[in-house]
C-alpha cells in the first residue's frame, strides 16, 4: 500500500510559504493563526480545510467555516470549490444559525421558525412611543444601535445603564431611558412572536445548551470548526461557538488584533488574545509576509502600529515583511482647507489614471461618511468617475433631501439683508441643527455632520461670490452685483446634485475606513487626517483612541503600491488654520516636514512629499535641499537672495520677540514666499503657513521685502 500523501494534498501544499505551510499542516485543533494584513489569510485557511479533507482528517460534511460577511463567505466557497472541496460549508454566523434553528424549531419552539425582524425601525419607534418619546429617524437608528450592542454583548435592559457607562458608550438619551426603550422593544417583539437577528444566535445557542438531543445531533454533524476574523467576534457569537463545540477543541481561529475596529458594535479581541489561555496546547502560527503592499507601505504600517499606547489589542505585535518589489514612498500632504485638499486628491486620482492605473484600482478613504460630499464634487469637477461603497450619496441622504425642501421653500420668501450663511443656518435650525459640537449617538452625529456640510457649502458659495462677482456664479446671472442669496444657493445645490448623480459603472471608490476592511486597491488616498476626525472627537478613552489608530492602520494596509495621506488646516477657505495633523501621523512624517517641525500643520501641500524633489522626485539628502524642496540638480524658481533676506528678517523678529525662529515662520513658508514673490495681501494669504494672525503681525514686513521697499521696522 502506498503510504505517500495523495497527489491532491501535495498540490495543495505547493506554493505556500513556510508559515502558511505550518498552518495548513496543523489540521487538528486547537490552532490559532495570527494573520497580518496582506499575508494570504484566506488562501491559508482554505488550503488548510482542503488539506484536512484530502488527507482524510475531516469529512467535508463535518467541517463548518464561519466568517462575518456574505461576501467573505462567498469568496471562501469559491476558493474551496477550486480546491476540490466545494461541499464544505462556509457561512456567516447568522446564516449557520438560521439553517440550524429552522431545522430544530418544531422540536425546540413547538412550531415553525418565527418571522424575523429584518429592520428594528418599526418596533423601536413603537417602543419609544410606549415610553412617551417622540422618535424621529435619527433617534430610531441610534436606539436600534444601542439595542444591538447590548444584545450582542449579552446585556439585558436591567444591566444596560451600568454597563453602558463602563463601556464608554455615548447613547443618544440618558442610559435609564434607553434601557426603558430596550425593555419595551423586547416586550413588543415577544408579544408579536418575532425574532431579531441577535435572537437568532441566542436561541440557537440556548437550544443546544438546554436540549440534549439537539446538542448531540449538532455536535455529531459538525466536528471541525474554522472561524475567520476572530478578532471581531462578540460575546453572543462566542457563546454560540462554545455551544457548537461542546467542550471539544477541534477549532481553528484566524485573526489580526491590529485590525480590531468594531468594538463599538460589541466586537472584542479578547477571545483571540486569550486563545492560548483557554487552550494551552494550541498551535500558534504567525503570518507576517505581506504579499499585498510594497515595502514602503508595509514599513509605514509597521511604524504606525508600533506607536500603539494602550489596550490589549496592542500586546500582540505582528511585524509585517513586504514581499513585493520596492515602490514609491507614501506621501504626506497638507492643505490650507478642505476644498483644496479634495481638489488636490481628485487631481492626483486623475494623474494616476492617465499614468495607467485603472479607476477601479483607486480609492479615497475617510473616517466619516459626511466627508464624501467634498470628494464627490471634486472628482466630478475633474471628470473622474467614482462610486460609493457603504456610503449613501450625499444628496440622497434623508436629511439632505429634507433640508433641500425647506431651503427651496425659504428661497421663495427671502429675508432682505440677511447673509446667505445665516439664512441657511436658520433654515437648518428647524431640523434641530445648530453650530457647535456634534451630538451623541452615531446616526445623530452623522446627520449633524451632513447638515454641517451644507453650511460649509453655503460658506464656500458666498466666499466665491465675494471674489468672483455674483454674475460669474452658477444660477446667479443677472444678479446685478448684489450678494448671492438663498435662491442662487438652491440652484447651486440642484446643479451639484444633478452632476453627481450621473451613473457610473466603474470608477474611483469612495468609502469610509470601516467599509474598506477586507478590500485592497493599487492606489489609496487616506484623507482628512486631523485630530478630531481621526481620532474622532468622541474617542474618550485610551482604548477608543487606539481603536482609531487601528482604523488608520486598516486604511494604510489597503494600498498595494501608491499611498497618499493628507489633511487640511481649516474647514473652509479663509478660515483660521487651527487644525492639527492627526497625532498618529506625527511620528511618521518625513524629517523636516513642516507639520513635524512644530507639532502642527504649517504648510499646504505642493504636489509631493517634502522629502522628495519637487522637480524630479528624487529623495532629498541635505538640509539645504529639504529646505528648498529641490535637489542640487534641479534648480528651481526660488529667489535665493530674497530667501536670505527673509531669513535675516525672521532672525531679527524672533530675537525681538524672544521666540524660536520657526515661531515667526518655518523655512518652508519662507521658501514658498521666495518662490511665489507675492505682490499683495491676497497673494500672501494663499501661501502655506500664513494665517490671519501672522498676516497681521508680519504681512506688511514681508510684502515690503518682496517688493523691494523698506519694511515698517526699517
Amino acid at each position: 500500500m502506498d503510504a505517500r500523501v495523495p497527489d491532491p494534498a501535495e498540490r495543495i501544499l505547493a506554493g505556500l510559504d513556510p508559515q502558511q505551510r505550518d498552518a495548513v499542516l496543523a489540521v487538528r485543533g486547537p490552532v490559532c493563526i495570527l494573520a497580518g494584513a496582506g499575508t494570504g489569510k484566506t488562501r491559508t485557511i482554505t488550503h488548510r480545510i482542503a488539506y484536512a479533507v484530502h488527507t482524510g482528517v475531516a469529512a467535508p460534511s463535518q467541517l463548518l467555516a464561519v466568517t462575518f460577511t456574505t461576501r467573505a463567505a462567498g469568496e471562501m466557497r469559491g476558493r474551496l470549490r477550486q480546491l476540490g472541496v466545494g461541499t464544505v460549508q462556509a457561512r456567516t454566523f447568522h446564516s449557520a444559525a438560521l439553517r440550524q434553528l429552522r431545522y430544530f424549531a418544531p422540536q425546540v419552539l413547538g412550531g415553525p421558525l418565527p418571522a424575523l425582524v429584518e429592520h428594528k425601525a418599526r418596533l423601536v419607534t413603537q417602543a419609544g412611543a410606549a415610553c412617551r418619546l417622540t422618535v424621529d429617524a435619527t433617534l430610531r437608528r441610534d436606539l436600534a444601535s444601542e439595542v444591538e450592542w447590548a444584545k450582542s454583548s449579552l446585556i439585558g435592559p436591567d444591566r444596560y445603564p451600568d454597563l453602558a457607562g463602563k463601556a464608554g458608550r455615548r447613547p443618544p438619551l440618558d442610559p435609564a431611558t434607553v434601557a426603558s426603550v430596550y425593555a419595551a422593544y423586547e416586550q413588543l417583539k415577544q408579544q408579536a412572536g418575532l425574532l431579531d437577528f441577535e435572537d437568532l444566535l441566542l436561541v440557537t445557542a440556548v437550544a443546544i445548551e438546554e436540549h440534549r438531543q439537539v446538542a448531540e445531533e449538532v455536535r455529531a454533524r459538525y466536528r471541525h470548526f474554522v472561524v475567520d476574523e476572530y478578532q471581531d467576534v462578540n460575546p453572543l457569537q462566542q457563546r454560540l461557538l462554545r455551544a457548537w463545540l461542546g467542550g471539544r477543541d477541534d477549532l481553528c481561529v484566524v485573526g489580526d488584533p491590529h485590525q480590531t475596529i468594531y468594538s463599538f458594535a460589541g466586537a472584542s479581541p479578547e477571545h483571540l488574545l486569550d486563545f492560548r489561555r483557554h487552550y494551552p496546547a494550541a498551535v500558534v502560527v504567525r503570518l507576517e509576509r505581506d504579499y499585498r503592499s510594497t515595502p514602503q507601505v508595509v514599513g509605514l504600517a509597521n511604524r504606525l502600529i508600533d506607536g500603539a499606547q494602550a489596550g490589549r489589542a496592542g500586546t500582540v505585535r505582528l511585524r509585517l515583511v513586504g514581499q513585493r518589489p520596492p515602490g514609491p514612498e507614501p506621501t504626506f500632504e497638507e492643505y490650507a482647507d478642505e476644498p483644496a485638499e479634495a481638489a488636490a486628491v481628485a487631481s492626483r486620482c486623475a494623474r494616476w489614471i492617465r499614468a495607467g492605473t485603472p479607476a477601479a484600482e483607486i480609492a479615497v478613504l475617510f473616517r466619516v461618511n459626511a466627508q464624501s460630499e467634498s470628494y464627490e464634487a471634486a472628482l466630478a469637477a475633474e471628470g473622474v468617475p467614482y462610486l460609493l461603497r457603504g456610503v449613501e450619496r450625499f444628496f440622497e441622504r434623508a436629511e439632505i433631501r429634507e433640508a433641500g425642501v425647506l431651503l427651496r421653500a425659504a428661497a421663495r420668501s427671502p429675508q432682505s439683508g440677511v447673509p446667505l450663511v445665516e439664512e441657511v443656518i436658520a433654515v437648518l435650525s428647524s431640523l434641530g441643527w445648530s453650530p457647535g459640537a456634534a451630538p451623541a449617538g452615531g446616526a445623530a452625529r452623522e446627520r449633524w455632520e451632513s447638515l454641517a456640510a451644507l453650511v460649509q457649502l453655503a460658506e464656500e458659495f458666498a466666499g466665491a461670490a465675494e471674489q468672483a462677482g455674483p454674475a460669474e456664479l452658477s444660477g446667479a446671472e443677472g444678479a446685478g452685483g448684489q450678494p448671492v442669496g438663498l435662491a442662487e444657493f438652491v440652484v447651486e445645490l440642484e446643479q451639484r446634485a444633478v452632476a453627481q448623480h450621473a451613473p457610473t459603472v466603474q470608477g474611483v471608490t469612495l468609502a469610509s475606513l470601516h467599509a474598506a476592511k477586507g478590500l485592497e486597491w493599487d492606489a489609496v488616498c487616506v484623507v482628512g487626517l486631523v485630530d478630531g476626525t481621526l481620532p474622532i472627537q468622541h474617542a474618550n478613552t485610551e482604548e477608543q483612541v487606539e481603536e482609531e489608530r487601528r482604523l488608520l492602520y486598516v486604511g494604510v494596509t489597503r494600498a498595494r503600491e501608491h499611498l497618499a495621506l493628507s489633511w487640511a488646516l481649516s474647514r473652509v477657505p479663509g478660515a483660521r488654520r487651527s487644525r492639527r495633523v492627526s497625532r498618529f501621523l506625527q511620528p511618521l512624517l518625513p524629517v523636516r516636514h513642516p507639520a513635524s517641525a512644530a507639532g502642527r500643520g504649517g504648510s499646504a501641500g505642493r504636489g509631493g512629499s517634502p522629502a522628495v524633489c519637487a522637480g524630479c522626485g528624487a529623495r532629498l539628502r541635505t538640509g539645504a535641499e529639504r529646505a528648498l524642496r529641490r535637489c542640487a540638480e534641479c534648480p528651481g524658481e526660488v529667489d535665493l537672495g530674497l530667501f536670505e533676506q527673509l531669513r535675516s528678517w525672521r532672525s531679527s523678529r524672533a530675537s525681538e520677540q524672544k521666540v524660536p525662529a520657526y515661531v515667526v515662520f518655518t523655512d518652508a513658508t519662507l521658501v514658498a514666499i521666495a518662490e511665489a514673490r507675492p505682490q499683495d495681501v491676497a497673494d500672501l494669504v494663499r501661501l502655506p503657513g500664513i494665517g490671519q494672525r501672522k498676516l497681521d503681525l508680519y504681512g506688511a514686513d514681508v510684502l515690503a521685502l518682496v517688493t523691494g521697499g523698506s519694511s515698517p521696522d526699517g
